[in-house]
C-alpha cells in the first residue's frame, strides 16, 4: 500500500510541471517569524492576465501540497473543476504548536491561536492582493489540522467555503460545535468528511459520531459528503479523499454527464435551456469566475431537444450559441432547426445557406449546411 501510494503521489507530483510552483518564505507578524509556503499557479497564468482564480489553502503544506496540487492540476485540465491557486503551509516542525487548543473549550489558544490569525489575516489577505485570487476559498487538513480548519466554520462569517476534513483528530467540544454551526449556517458551505478503517480507534469513533451527527442536518445551504475508506492507511487516506472531494464540490462545473442528461435533462417539465443557462449562472456566482459554455454542453441539450422533439426551444439556443460562438456555425444551425420545425422552411433554408462564411464546429460542417438547405428546397420546391 506504501508503494502504491508513493507511486500516486509522484505521479501527481510530475502533473504539476504543467503548472507553476513556487516557494515563499512569508514573514509573518502574528508568528513572529518566517513560515515557507508553496504556491501553485495553474498553467496559463502569466498569460491570461484576466483570469481569477479559487484559492486552495493546505495545511501540512510539507506532505498534503502535492496531492491537492496534483488534483487540482488534473482535474483543471479535463474541465471538471476551475483552474485554481493551491497555497501549502508548511508545518513540519510547528505542527504541534500551530494547532494548539485550550482543554477547557477546545478552541485555538497561544499558538494556535497566532496560527489562526496568521491564516485568516495575513495569508489569506495577501494571496488576494498579490494574486489573482477569488473569494472562492477551500481548506484542506488531515489529522490536527483537519481540526484546525472547523475553526473557520465557526466564524459567524467563515472564511472558506469548502472543507476537506480527512481523518480529523477532533478536539472534544467540536463533535458538538461543528453540527451546531452547520445546521444554522446561512451561506453556501461545502463539507466533505472521510476516514478509513485504519484510522485509530479514537479517530475512527470520533469521525463516525461527527458523520452521525451531520447527516440529520436539513439545512439547503450545506452540501455534505461522507466517506469511509476500506483499506487506506492513515497516511495514505488523503490520497483516496482528495479526489473525492474535488468531485462532489465541483459537481456543477462538470461537463453534463451521461447520466444527468439521462436522468435529469430528459425529465425536465420546462426548458433545458434554461437549466443550462442557470448550471453556468451557477458556476459564475459560486466560483466567482466566467466560464464558457462547453461544446459538450450545448451537444447534450441540443439532443434532447431532438429527443423529446421540444424544437421550441432551439430559438433561445440559437440566441445562446451565438453569443458564446459567434463565429461558428453553432448558432445559425440551432436557429435554422428551430424555423425548420416550427413552420418557417423557406427562412430555414435561407440560414443553412448563409452559413458558409462561418467556421465549423462540434461536428456542423459546410456541407451539412448545404445538404440541410437542399432537403428543404427539394421538398418544398422552393
Amino acid at each position: 500500500m506504501k508503494i502504491i501510494c508513493s507511486l500516486c503521489l509522484l505521479f501527481l507530483s510530475l502533473l504539476t510541471l504543467g503548472a507553476q510552483v513556487k516557494y515563499e518564505n512569508f514573514s509573518s507578524s502574528k508568528l513572529g517569524e518566517d513560515r515557507q509556503i508553496k504556491i501553485q499557479l495553474p498553467r496559463g497564468y502569466n498569460t491570461n492576465v484576466e483570469k481569477n482564480y479559487p484559492l486552495f489553502i493546505v495545511l501540512d503544506g510539507d506532505y498534503l501540497f502535492e496531492a491537492v496540487a496534483g488534483n487540482a492540476d488534473y482535474y483543471s485540465y479535463w474541465e471538471d473543476m476551475p483552474d485554481a491557486i493551491v497555497v501549502g503551509i508548511n508545518q513540519i516542525d510547528t505542527r504541534f504548536d500551530d494547532c494548539m487548543y485550550s482543554e477547557q473549550n477546545s478552541l485555538p489558544i497561544e499558538r494556535g491561536a497566532d496560527f489562526f490569525e496568521f491564516i485568516g489575516t495575513e495569508l489569506v489577505p495577501y494571496m488576494e492582493k498579490n494574486y489573482r485570487a477569488t473569494n472562492y476559498r477551500i481548506a484542506v487538513g488531515h489529522g490536527e489540522t483537519a481540526n484546525f480548519i472547523n475553526y473557520y466554520l465557526l466564524k459567524s462569517n467563515p472564511l472558506f467555503k469548502a472543507y476537506i476534513v480527512v481523518s480529523p483528530e477532533l478536539a472534544p467540544n467540536m463533535l458538538d460545535y461543528i453540527p451546531e454551526r452547520l445546521a444554522k449556517i446561512e451561506s453556501e458551505i461545502f463539507y466533505c468528511l472521510s476516514g478509513t478503517n485504519n484510522d485509530s480507534k479514537s479517530i475512527q469513533k470520533m469521525t463516525k459520531a461527527l458523520d452521525s451527527d451531520i447527516s440529520t442536518i436539513d439545512n439547503d445551504f450545506l452540501t455534505y459528503d461522507f466517506k469511509s475508506f476500506e483499506g487506506p492507511s492513515h497516511y495514505s487516506g488523503p490520497t483516496h479523499a482528495i479526489p473525492v472531494a474535488f468531485e462532489k464540490i465541483f459537481k456543477v462545473f462538470q461537463p453534463i454527464t451521461k447520466q444527468e442528461y439521462k436522468d435529469v435533462i430528459l425529465e425536465l417539465e420546462g426548458s433545458p435551456v434554461d437549466y443550462l443557462a442557470k448550471k453556468y449562472q451557477t458556476i459564475n456566482q459560486e466560483y466567482g469566475i466566467q466560464k464558457k459554455i462547453l461544446i459538450n454542453d450545448f451537444k447534450a441539450i441540443s439532443a434532447a431537444i431532438e429527443k423529446n422533439e421540444d424544437y421550441q426551444y432551439y430559438e433561445e439556443l440559437g440566441k445562446m450559441a451565438r453569443e458564446q460562438y459567434p463565429k461558428t456555425l453553432l448558432g445559425s444551425y440551432y436557429t435554422a432547426r428551430f424555423n425548420e420545425e416550427m413552420g418557417s422552411p423557406k427562412k430555414a433554408m435561407r440560414i443553412y445557406q448563409s452559413a458558409y462564411l462561418l467556421d465549423e464546429i462540434a461536428g456542423i460542417t459546410k456541407d451539412l449546411m448545404l445538404e440541410k438547405a437542399d432537403a428543404i428546397k427539394e421538398d418544398f420546391g422552393y
